[in-house]
């Protein structure tokens, strides 16, 4: 039987900062709230949340279940300049400015969903006049955003447990931070799970002394909508897929967490996850984000020799 390095126990430093993250959690819903548009925990990705967090060695710190939004970005330089004229030493520092496309500095949101949108007037419910397409004053931005979550893991095991199970899944852009420490069992590297290739985003306004003007007709922000809507159904179906691969890493480990598989079950697992895959080719599903090109095994591989 073959062997891997086992899950080490989470070190007493890990645990406490777990147990804080989770009381905050527990609050009821009624009282929660986050520096997030929404303030609490997205719903359709807390039974996901509440998996990761009742597994030892990890713990989320934040998570968006992906969401379409519309915001007004933050002042610029100029309008900071012009306000801040003439200021003398007595008075106030001048104005925080945005930075490219950022909504801080007096940026807003006018419009967040974390959910499929159908049938709105959208130029109405943005209160967005029809006014002349020119590039003045801040700009006003459509994006969706795929999900990402933030996990706190015990140990490099955890994290290339769980950065496995996201490649896996499609989220291709997941990585992980605070990789060294003073000794393994120190570190506690913070785990990213994302797939930027689903998200997009658009500019469909201005604002100009005041008022908000349209830069796109109505009909192109209801097909931005309807593209937001296709991304949020691909990536409900990648969360469901890491939910899959992180139960299945997980019980590949073994109740100890020292047994792995031996090579004829792996071959075995390995055959039928490829039949698998040829079935959703056949039905014409195509991974966007890598073109179907690499397989379960190349993603072990490249985690297992550090190339990913």
């Amino acid at each position: 039987m073959q062997r891997r390095p086992h899950l080490p126990g989470p070190s007493q430093a890990f645990a406490e900062k777990k147990t804080k993250i989770l009381d905050r959690l527990a609050v009821p819903e009624a009282e929660y709230t986050d520096l997030s548009p929404k303030g609490t925990v997205d719903k359709g990705i807390r039974r996901l949340i509440d998996e990761i967090n009742s597994t030892d060695g990890f713990v989320t710190t934040s998570s968006c279940a992906g969401r379409v939004s519309v915001f007004l970005e933050g002042r610029k330089a100029a309008e900071s300049s012009d306000a801040d004229a003439g200021a003398g030493a007595d008075e106030q520092p001048p104005a925080q400015v945005a930075g490219v496309g950022g909504k801080g500095a007096g940026g807003t949101w006018l419009y967040v969903s974390h959910d499929p949108v159908q049938g709105q007037d959208w130029l109405q419910t943005l209160a967005l006049e029809d006014g002349e397409a020119r590039r003045t004053g801040r700009l006003i931005h459509f994006k969706f955003e795929p999900m990402i979550l933030h996990v706190l893991t015990a140990s490099l095991a955890h994290a290339q447990l769980l950065l496995r199970s996201a490649l896996q899944a499609g989220f291709r852009e997941s990585g992980a931070v605070n990789l060294t420490a003073d000794s393994e069992a120190a570190a506690a590297p913070m785990v990213a799970v994302r797939s930027m290739g689903l998200g997009f985003e658009s500019l469909v306004g201005h604002e100009l002394e005041g008022k908000r003007y349209a830069l796109v007709s109505g009909s192109y922000l209801r097909a931005l909508m309807d593209i937001g809507n296709e991304r949020f159904s691909e990536n409900t179906r990648r969360i469901e897929r890491f939910r899959g691969a992180f139960r299945e890493s997980l019980a590949r480990m073994g109740s100890d967490g020292r047994q792995w598989e031996d090579p004829a079950a792996r071959r075995e697992r390995m055959r039928a996850e490829g039949l698998r895959r040829k079935a959703t080719a056949a039905e014409g599903v195509v991974d966007e984000d890598n073109g179907g090109r690499e397989s379960a095994d190349d993603l072990y591989v490249a985690l297992d020799f550090g190339l990913a």
